[in-house]
């Protein structure tokens, strides 16, 4: 099988060829089944749970009231989640390449903090409860693996990654160009003492948030500060212009690459495909879900030939 991609064209790190970790994988790692569904939608209100003990922990009076409940939730969610970090890393053939990706730290995070300050309390004195509380918080990131739209959002950033790198290079020129005029023009004695604080006063000019804390003063001052202003308001529509064309773009010319294979478990497969790209085996017609074509009407089915 194809070790590199599954069903649902994300990373895949090796699915067994059998046994009770054949059939883990299929509902820890897809969502095609209805126990694979039910563990995802179980570990969402799991994670948004523990998200919002985390937030309720953090206001004083509530603490006070209900620590022992807190602490008892903690450890029940912390618990919850060491199974599903065990379980991810038994059912897949590369435990470590899943332990090395980004969700496989994240879901280290999510357990972490709460054994840091119960088995090594020294360690947990010198650390900021804030920061386990941060720890605790990445565990929102966990939705990004079950949501789709998330994946599709990731995916198109990534696309237009370059576009928005010239983009941000522009803007830093322009920060750093007018950061440097207005120190120029206006000076010490106005709030611009150095050149980091005149950039500093650009970011918030451009972006329009304008704090106020500096203002300028003279004339010219002020007619560059509208300047900057106005291209703020241009510059804020470009990386929303960039994406929105890359969402669109692999949203028309997507094709439906949802199909399994039933006997080595391969995805990645086009829509009227009717056997498998690696193994030759015929696909089940059922497994794919129609999409819409340009006009909006669903595609249909292939037949099998």
């Amino acid at each position: 099988m194809n070790d590199d991609e599954n069903g649902d064209g994300e990373r895949d790190f090796g699915r067994p060829s059998g046994g009770w970790r054949r059939r883990a994988h299929d509902v820890v790692f897809r969502n095609d089944s209805p126990a694979g569904r039910a563990f995802d939608v179980g570990l969402m209100v799991v994670i948004l749970a523990s998200v919002l003990v985390v937030m309720l922990d953090s206001v004083p009076p509530i603490a006070a009231r209900h620590r022992a409940e807190f602490r008892t939730l903690e450890w029940i969610f912390t618990t919850l989640f060491t199974i599903e970090y065990v379980l991810r890393l038994a059912c897949v053939r590369r435990p470590l390449a899943y332990a090395r990706s980004f969700f496989g730290i994240v879901d280290l995070l999510a357990v972490l903090p709460t054994y840091i300050s119960t088995f090594v309390p020294e360690l947990a004195a010198l650390i900021d409860v804030r920061l386990l509380r941060l720890l605790r918080v990445f565990r929102v990131l966990k939705l990004g693996e079950y949501l789709d739209e998330f994946q599709f959002l990731t995916q198109a950033f990534a696309d237009s990654r370059r576009k928005i790198l010239v983009f941000l290079t522009a803007v830093f020129v322009a920060v750093m160009v007018g950061g440097t005029v207005m120190y120029v023009v206006e000076g010490p004695q106005n709030g611009f003492t150095s050149i980091p604080i005149s950039v500093y006063w650009a970011v918030t000019t451009m972006t329009t948030v304008g704090f106020g804390d500096i203002t300028p003063k003279t004339d010219l001052g002020r007619f560059i500060a509208s300047f900057m202003m106005l291209l703020g308001w241009g510059v804020l529509a470009v990386p929303t212009g960039i994406v929105t064309a890359e969402m669109t773009a692999r949203r028309t010319s997507r094709i439906v690459l949802r199909r399994i294979c039933p006997a080595c478990g391969a995805g990645g497969h086009d829509a009227d495909a009717s056997y498998c790209r690696l193994c030759g085996a015929a696909l089940e017609l059922e497994s794919a879900a129609p999409a819409p074509d340009q006009s909006g009407a669903p595609m249909r089915r292939p037949t099998s030939r």
